[in-house]
């Protein structure tokens, strides 16, 4: 029971009623609002005259009073369960990519923040400020201000809109997705019943009488991939996965082609040029030059690990009697990965499972947050949400039955101060968003008043449900994940800056993953992982020897997990970076990425057994590329040399230290983006960040 303390949050939790003609006619007047402050700025101001507080102030402040109901309207066509509301959001975020550009080209207003940017060593600006003004001028000159006026410019616009309506497309056609293949249940021999209950599947009609349907959400692939016994089961399905959204082949294509024009256009080499100046690698040949030395340095641990797996297949194909033609394919990693736990390292996975029910392992982790940032969680029941929602009515407060709302504070030893909302929903339905990721639903910022408005954010993922009499149970890399995603969550809540415009997860792209990817490690921490285990029936820990034989598995197949990443990263990175535009007009997406794939990881995939080279559209699946990593999925790699860096530096010796979480609360989450990603690094590390610890954590140090 909340004490009264913890029970009357100051701010009230936003809504989520929404009705088709309410998103629309929100998102219209968000625009109206937008649109009316930036010509008041242009009106009472010139270049001459132009200062932060008088121009670049009024337009954030608007940002700040607007950007929380337009987060709302936007995200829920990734979750919500009426499919009038889903399109009404996909039409609203449109409109407001619309609106962003349409800004963003405005001259008049580059005018003045260039006239701001250029005097801005007599401007007298806090670090925040100063920060933002940075990164405004920056964007405004990457979407092409400083072409010239006229065709050249609107050209230039035009493209960035169709840009803009593309990607949004891609993203909605992988949201809608709801394919599949089919099996019969002999097909599926292999996988537990507590990982894919065949008759829960989807029963087949006409040709497929006698089958059930395997759909393409991650608790159908992974489990799948993993179990089933037969290798053409595994094969046809990883084949139809791969192309499971082949509408978005075309559209990709033209994306690349689009992003290469307007990046050439405005002045750089190429896209990936364009994108990597405004991040905190700079320089696109130095991403390169990254990726490479990894893969150099973790190559001949892939190549030793693959021969393990090929050994494994060759004897299991002995004992059953099959022709082994001496290869490892690629739907073979993940089902001779498993047996090796389980006969190198006596590991099995559900075993494990069994002492990771989801709630009680997500509480525990919330339990983690409160011992190292000092903060504190309360779940509202139905009586809070009907007491607390603006509307007096509990469901308004969700988008679906399932969502589970937390008011967050900081704990009373920290002040007992009110931090804000944390919405849950965490296992998969038709229709909602596929993949697992954290939303902001509304930045926190402080008001003209003085005030704080506090953040809300969303947990959105897709876990399996209960079943069989269990509850949902989480395999160890799935504890990881959910660990990882609510580490952007925090992140997200305990930000306390001055604007929306830098709050929380708002920092560098090559940054945002650090802070999460070092929470991982709490899961890979004997320690922890034994404080978080309750075995679903008897509530006891797990053993030591089970965490043991758990802890020796890190770095299995790491090499391969590693050379997996660098290959989507240099695809990435090579169609966003062609040497003319014509030779992105002749790129074959499909091809580059099978050929990727095939030279880094060194697994082979369907085209070495007859389907050529163009078999699949494994790209099209990629959300990032469309999503804002468009020459950013480097990112991942490169923000791990600081994450590792900042674990060994500050947790690694005592991962609970709570006085290192409060310290690295204040220095960096609490600051979001409101300051150079370097300088913050360097002030939490006491040093410059370096590779070193990264490299000692693959084990090539």
């Amino acid at each position: 029971m909340a004490s009264e303390k913890f029970a009357n949050p100051p701010q009230r939790p936003p809504v989520f009623n929404y009705t088709p003609e309410e998103l629309s006619a929100g998102i219209d007047k968000i625009i109206e609002t937008k649109r009316g402050v930036a010509d008041n700025v242009i009106a009472s101001t010139t270049p001459e005259t132009a200062t932060f507080q008088n121009t670049v102030q009024p337009l954030l402040r608007t940002d700040d009073e607007t950007v929380g109901e337009n987060f709302r309207i936007c995200f829920l066509q990734n979750v919500h369960p009426d499919a009038a509301v889903r399109e009404a959001s996909l039409k609203a975020d449109g409109k407001m990519r619309e609106l962003g550009i349409e800004l963003r080209m405005r001259d008049d207003i580059f005018q003045r923040v260039q006239a701001i940017y250029d005097n801005k060593a007599s401007a007298n600006l806090d670090t925040e400020s100063a920060t933002i003004l940075d990164k405004e001028y920056t964007q405004y000159v990457l979407s092409g201000l400083r072409l010239p006026h006229g065709p050249e410019r609107d050209h230039f616009k035009k493209q960035q809109l169709e840009l803009s309506r593309l990607c949004l497309e891609a993203q909605n056609n992988l949201n809608n997705e709801t394919g599949g293949v089919w099996f019969t249940p002999e097909q599926l021999e292999g996988i537990p019943k507590t990982d894919i209950d065949v008759g829960d599947l989807e029963k087949g009609t006409g040709d497929n009488e006698g089958k059930v349907k395997a759909d393409f959400k991650y608790t159908t692939s992974t489990p799948l991939l993993k179990y089933a016994k037969n290798e053409t089961t595994r094969r046809d399905y990883y084949i139809a996965e791969t192309n499971k959204v082949n509408q978005n082949a075309p559209i990709f294509q033209t994306i690349i082609e689009l992003r290469d024009e307007t990046a050439r256009q405005a002045g750089f080499k190429d896209h990936a040029d364009l994108t990597i100046s405004a991040k905190m690698a700079k320089d696109s040949e130095k991403v390169k030059s990254f990726l490479a030395d990894i893969r150099t340095r973790v190559g001949d641990g892939g190549k030793k690990e693959i021969a393990v797996l090929r050994e494994l297949k060759k004897q299991d194909y002995a004992e059953r009697g099959l022709d082994f033609d001496g290869e490892i394919y690629a739907w073979d990693v993940g089902y001779y990965s498993r047996i090796l736990k389980a006969k190198e390292y006596s590991l099995d996975e559900n075993e494990v499972a069994e002492y990771f029910p989801m709630w009680k392992t997500f509480t525990g982790m919330l339990g983690i947050f409160e011992k190292l940032l000092g903060l504190h969680f309360v779940e509202l029941d139905e009586a809070a949400k009907a007491r607390l929602s603006p509307t007096g009515n509990a469901k308004d407060i969700v988008w679906h039955d399932e969502v589970v709302v937390m008011s967050v504070w900081n704990d009373e030893a920290s002040g007992g101060e009110f931090v804000g909302y944390l919405f849950l929903d965490l296992h998969p339905r038709a229709n909602k968003y596929g993949h697992n990721a954290n939303f902001s639903i509304g930045p926190g910022y402080v008001k003209a008043d003085g005030t704080r408005n506090y953040p809300s954010t969303a947990l959105v993922c897709n876990f399996s449900r209960p079943s069989q009499g269990r509850p949902a149970l989480l395999k160890h890399n799935e504890a990881v994940t959910l660990f990882h995603e609510l580490g952007h969550g925090i992140h997200d809540l305990v930000a306390k800056t001055q604007s929306s415009y830098c709050h929380g997860t708002a920092v560098m792209w090559d940054f945002v993953e650090a802070p999460s990817q070092m929470l991982e490690n709490w899961c890979w921490t004997p320690d922890v992982l034994r404080g978080l285990s309750s075995h679903w029936k008897s509530g006891e820990k797990i053993s030591t020897d089970l965490i043991d034989k758990l802890m020796k598995t890190k770095h299995l197949n790491e090499a391969m997990g590693t050379l997996g990443q660098i290959a989507i990263g240099t695809f990435d990175l090579t169609v966003h970076s062609p040497d003319s535009h014509e030779a992105v007009k002749k790129l074959n997406c499909g091809r580059l990425w099978n050929q990727l794939r095939g030279e880094i990881t060194g697994v082979k995939g369907p085209e070495a057994v007859g389907y050529g080279m163009e078999w699949g559209q494994k790209h099209a699946t990629i959300g990032h590329f469309v999503g804002g990593y468009d020459a950013g999925y480097y990112g991942y790699m490169y923000s791990k040399v600081f994450s590792t860096d900042m674990f060994y530096t500050a947790f690694k010796e005592n991962p609970m230290d709570g006085e290192a979480g409060r310290r690295y609360r204040k220095l960096v989450l609490e600051r979001g983006g409101s300051m150079d990603e370097n300088v913050m690094l360097y002030e939490f590390l006491g040093r410059e960040p370096n590779p070193e610890n990264f490299y000692k954590d693959l084990g090539l140090a």
